[in-house]
C-alpha cells in the first residue's frame, strides 16, 4: 500500500479507522483519499484497506 507516496506493507486487511489510529492520526482532523476517491469520515470504520491501495492523507491544523 502507498500512503502519501511512501510504501507501507500491511500484514492483514484493516479498516481505515484502525489504520489511521495505529499510525497516530487524529481521525477527526484528517481527510483521506483512497485510490483517487475521497472517503467520508462516516465510512472510516467500514472502509477496508489492503496492500494494493493508494492513500493520500491530509491533516488539518489550526493556527492564527
Amino acid at each position: 500500500m502507498y500512503v502519501n507516496g511512501k510504501q507501507i506493507i500491511i500484514e492483514n486487511i484493516i479498516s481505515l479507522n484502525d489504520f489511521l489510529k495505529k499510525e497516530g492520526y487524529d481521525t477527526q482532523r484528517v481527510a483521506v483519499e483512497k485510490n483517487g476517491i475521497i472517503v467520508p469520515k462516516k465510512f472510516f470504520e467500514i472502509e477496508m484497506l489492503c496492500n494494493t491501495d493508494k492513500l493520500e492523507i491530509v491533516c488539518f491544523v489550526g493556527g492564527g
